[in-house]
């Protein structure tokens, strides 16, 4: 899986600063300007370099994981779900690209069971709280939906989730369409529809189900807009409320109870049978009869009534019904449309209309060819027995019963949908998948009608279209869409549904059906960069999502979604891994920047909502370089000992590369850290000594290494100490380390000597020797190596003696700053605080020692060899004038040997062999160093004449050899 996911990325760098220059770049910090089109087309072009966005300090992810703690809790068992279910169908199909989409179904099934499952458990726990809000609808939106509104409501989660779960039911019914998987049995019973095949061959006498199986095997485009439109019956099935809930406002206007059971126009028959009676007229009145115009009208007195109660009067009679009775009609049609709308079969259509005495309403659909077939599609259910007629003729009278003024919208959508009379079907849609329900299924039966005309004339009655008058009408009113994606771009400019038409799910199903999802990740995904540009600035991400919504406002910007959608970027990420395993080139480069900007917004996701062993998952399907640069910014936040063992593992698991990971992190934090606004292009001299006092020795700073680490040096030893864990890099990791102490020796103002020395404590030389299996000792194993890790060992090992040699001064100083103040040398306090000192100043001695022969003295190149010498230049004048003080002061109190030493030093210093002296000549600090020795000299003379210190002398002394007194 991860060699796939790499293969498409090309050659890739070979060395780490070849890395850094390609991942590197950043945008800029700060863009208070609104976005407009171009700036997203900019970063959106096919084949465009792959930029890494500037990356947050662990201080801000810690920041940034705050609220997004709620979402992590909500959604962390299905995130974990869609991770398993990835990995787990990746690796049982190590496959080339297939032609049908048999494994993705599988896949596409494993995520949609998982958002089915979510959305069962929230249905029983906010059942009731969705149906009061459903019941509180308007009529004229029974079933609108609000999935894609931003609801802080348990509520809103549950028709999310719907939402999500009808996403990826769209995407099967897609993949089945344009991929149809070769196991039929498979797909049928995963709910996903099986093309009919061109056998056996139709005549004549063939019933009109073989004909409308026949027509959808030779219909491509037929057959796939007959697929979305089950898909959108399917919708409306499983997420609509009761139809008795949408009913419910109509039913109660009605005035005669619930259950839509109760005897058709009640109120209007009550006032016919009362006219009869004050006529006393045997028979049925008649609209004719003498008066009846003014003495049979409603109970407002608005309107003439029907004298007679069969279906067509209100049509044949031009009259109207009662007010309860008109109510009553339209709850009866409402509740019709909703059966046909949610796909349901004439045989429920029909029984649902004979419970409630109304059998001539379930007439009107037989006219629907796809009511022949059975609840699975494919064999021809009750209806079949139709026989071969055509029922062309019955669906065009329907569309004519549609056009009728004195039909209500309800009753006018059902002989639409039967018809697919586009226009009246439209008055009675109020959300996205109704609009595309109308479209879509008149676009089906109006091919089906001319395929029928066209193959099987002799099955249409005669003289059909000799009536021109009667039957020649445009069926769509010249409003049908010309593709997919032009009805589903017009529908974001209709009032009704503008708002939803750009919410993030329909956006997304739109890009399916319109088949524009390139499109849709392009530039979704170019959004989603600047997103993640910004991300841990809190400033500067705020700014950004207010822009976006700006620039969208004004319309400088397509709809888009939005940056912390997580959900939506989740689903994204996911098809577009499906498509990837498909074998499918949805652009011309596969692993297109948009793609990459998912898959890094979801990595960055996951690592922020705490799910770390998910990432080098995910992170395997980047190409080489992206891989890299995301798990390098990612990784920073896990610090435990047991969760880096984990985190490693994965790695190798998935082949990625982890020392070019842990490079590339390291190498990003120096160059995005904020100490660089105040960093010297050389090395700043090192600060030990406090300024030079009159007639004494130069005193050490208190605490000159300091103590505050910033979050960024965090990141740095957080970063570095994942190299102890590392095996059979061995030079990558001492190249590493000698590169973080001298970035943080270059900063200025010894900003970098704490994180140095947290560095020394936590990374020492000795356990990676011992990682390695050897000693600490830098000599061994040297015979066998290569001269160029010779040079890495040393540098590393000078560099961290340097730090503990800092540290000894530090902590001799403050040994110094415990001094009691009224000192007796005697006392049991002037003892223990001697010792102390003494053991501070022996401990210097023994760190310095390694600093005074061939101190960093092995480079790799030249470069290397300017730089070493800038550091030495830079560190030991200070480091061995401090060493000096240290050895003046302890003779005070300690012994007059520590003076002798000092003159040692200098013996060193001056000794033709020694390097020392031309640091001290090119950093211009001799003249310091002789005033030292000569303060020493001094202290030396005043120790012989007042006999202080013990007696022990060194007869090496030769010219510095006193008397003991």
């Amino acid at each position: 899986m991860a060699a796939r996911a790499r293969a498409a990325s090309g050659q890739h760098a070979t060395t780490l600063e070849r890395q850094a220059g390609v991942n590197g770049e950043s945008p800029p910090e700060e863009d208070t300007s609104y976005l407009s089109m171009e700036d997203l087309s900019n970063l959106a072009v096919e084949g465009a370099p792959v930029i890494t966005p500037a990356w947050p300090t662990i201080s801000d992810v810690h920041r940034a994981l705050r609220p997004l703690q709620a979402e992590a809790d909500r959604v962390g068992k299905q995130v974990e779900q869609f991770a398993e279910t990835l990995d787990r169908l990746t690796n049982d199909s190590r496959r080339k690209p297939q032609n049908d989409c048999t494994h993705a179904l599988k896949l596409v099934d494993g995520y949609r069971k998982i958002a089915r499952s979510t959305v069962q458990y929230l249905r029983e726990i906010h059942a009731p709280e969705k149906q009061e809000r459903a019941s509180a609808r308007p009529e004229s939106s029974p079933r609108n939906s609000y999935g894609d509104s931003s609801y802080s409501t348990a509520t809103g989660d549950l028709e999310r989730w719907q939402q999500e779960e009808q996403t990826w039911h769209l995407l099967g019914v897609m993949l089945q369409v344009q991929y149809p998987s070769s196991e039929t049995q498979q797909a049928s019973s995963k709910g996903y529809l099986v093309r009919p095949s061109k056998a056996p061959e139709i005549n004549r006498y063939s019933s009109e189900s073989d004909v409308w199986f026949r027509f959808l095997a030779d219909d491509d485009q037929a057959w796939e807009r007959h697929s979305v439109v089950e898909w959108l019956k399917t919708c409306a099935m499983e997420s609509g409320p009761a139809i008795e809930d949408v009913v419910q406002d109509l039913e109660s206007d009605a005035d005669r109870g619930s259950g839509l059971c109760a005897h058709s126009w009640l109120y209007t028959k009550e006032a016919i049978k009362g006219q009869k009676r004050l006529r006393s007229w045997p028979q049925a009145l008649a609209p004719d009869s003498p008066g009846i115009d003014a003495s049979l009208r409603n109970a407002d007195r608005s309107k003439s009534l029907v004298t007679q109660l069969d279906p067509d009067a209100t049509t044949r009679q031009a009259r109207g019904l009662e007010h309860q009775d008109e109510n009553y009609e339209r709850a009866t049609w409402l509740a019709c449309w909703e059966m046909v709308r949610r796909g349901q079969g004439w045989d429920s259509i029909r029984v649902w209309c004979q419970d409630r005495v109304e059998s001539w309403r379930a007439i009107a659909v037989r006219g629907d060819p796809r009511h022949h077939l059975s609840k699975d599609g494919k064999a021809p259910g009750s209806d079949a027995a139709a026989g071969w007629q055509s029922r062309t003729l019955w669906r065009k009278v329907c569309a004519i019963a549609a056009q009728s003024d004195r039909a209500n919208k309800f009753e006018a959508a059902v002989y639409g949908a039967v018809s697919g009379y586009l226009p009246s079907m439209k008055k009675v849609c109020c959300s996205w998948n109704d609009y595309l329900f109308a479209h879509y299924n008149c676009h089906v039966l109006g091919a089906f009608d001319e395929y029928i005309a066209r193959s099987f004339s002799n099955r249409l009655p005669n003289g059909l279209h000799d009536k021109a008058e009667k039957f020649n009408f445009n069926m769509t009113s010249a409003d049908r869409a010309k593709s997919g994606s032009h009805l589903v771009t017009s529908m974001r400019e209709l009032k009704t549904v503008s708002e939803e038409a750009k919410g993030p799910f329909k956006l997304l199903q739109g890009s399916l059906i319109g088949k524009t999802f390139d499109e849709f990740v392009r530039n979704n995904g170019a959004l989603l960069f600047q997103a993640l540009s910004r991300l841990g600035r809190s400033r500067n991400y705020t700014k950004f999502l207010r822009s976006l919504e700006q620039s969208q406002a004004e319309g400088k910007l397509p709809a888009l979604i939005k940056p912390d959608d997580y959900q939506i970027i989740r689903i994204v990420t996911h098809i577009c891994l499906i498509f990837e395993g498909l074998g499918i080139a949805r652009s011309k480069d596969v692993r297109s920047p948009g793609t990459e900007n998912f898959l890094d917004a979801y990595i960055s996701f996951l690592g922020r909502a705490g799910k770390q062993q998910l990432l080098p998952l995910y992170a395997s399907f980047l190409s080489r370089e992206r891989a890299i640069s995301c798990m390098a910014r990612e990784i920073r936040i896990v610090v435990e000992h047991g969760e880096r063992q984990t985190m490693m593992r994965l790695m190798k698991q998935y082949e990625l590369d982890l020392p070019h990971v842990l490079n590339m992190q390291l190498r990003m934090s120096m160059k995005n850290s904020e100490d660089n606004e105040e960093k010297d292009p050389g090395y700043p001299a090192m600060s030990v000594l406090d300024s030079k006092r009159q007639g004494e020795m130069r005193t050490i700073k208190d605490g000159f290494m300091g103590s505050a680490i910033s979050d960024n040096q965090h990141d740095l030893i957080n970063g570095f100490e994942w190299y102890i864990l590392l095996d059979d890099h061995w030079e990558e990791t001492l190249a590493t380390g000698a590169l973080l102490y001298r970035y943080l020796f270059k900063l200025a103002g010894s900003k970098g000597l704490a994180a140095a020395k947290e560095i020394s404590k936590r990374v020492t030389f000795s356990t990676l020797c011992q990682r390695r299996g050897g000693s600490r000792s830098m000599n061994n194993g040297r015979a066998a190596k290569e001269q160029y890790v010779i040079k890495r060992l040393d540098t590393f090992e000078n560099l961290e003696q340097l730090v503990h040699a800092l540290s000894a001064l530090e902590a001799w100083q403050g040994e110094v700053r415990k001094k009691p103040r009224d000192l007796d040398m005697g006392s049991p306090m002037g003892k223990k605080w001697r010792d102390s000192l003494r053991k501070a100043a022996d401990s210097v001695e023994g760190m310095i020692q390694p600093l005074l022969h061939g101190w960093l003295q092995y480079s790799q190149d030249e470069s290397e060899a300017v730089e070493l010498k800038q550091i030495r230049e830079a560190c030991l004048p200070e480091v061995l004038l401090a060493y000096t003080a240290v050895l003046n002061y302890s003779s005070q109190y300690l012994s007059r040997s520590y003076l002798l030493k000092s003159m040692e030093l200098g013996a060193t210093i001056a000794a033709p062999d020694s390097d020392l002296a031309e640091c001290f000549v090119s950093s211009k600090r001799m003249p310091e160093m002789v005033d030292a020795l000569a303060v020493t000299s001094m202290n030396m003379l005043l120790a012989e004449e007042y006999g202080i210190g013990n007696k022990k002398i060194s007869a090496k002394m030769g010219l510095w050899t006193s008397k003991d007194s």
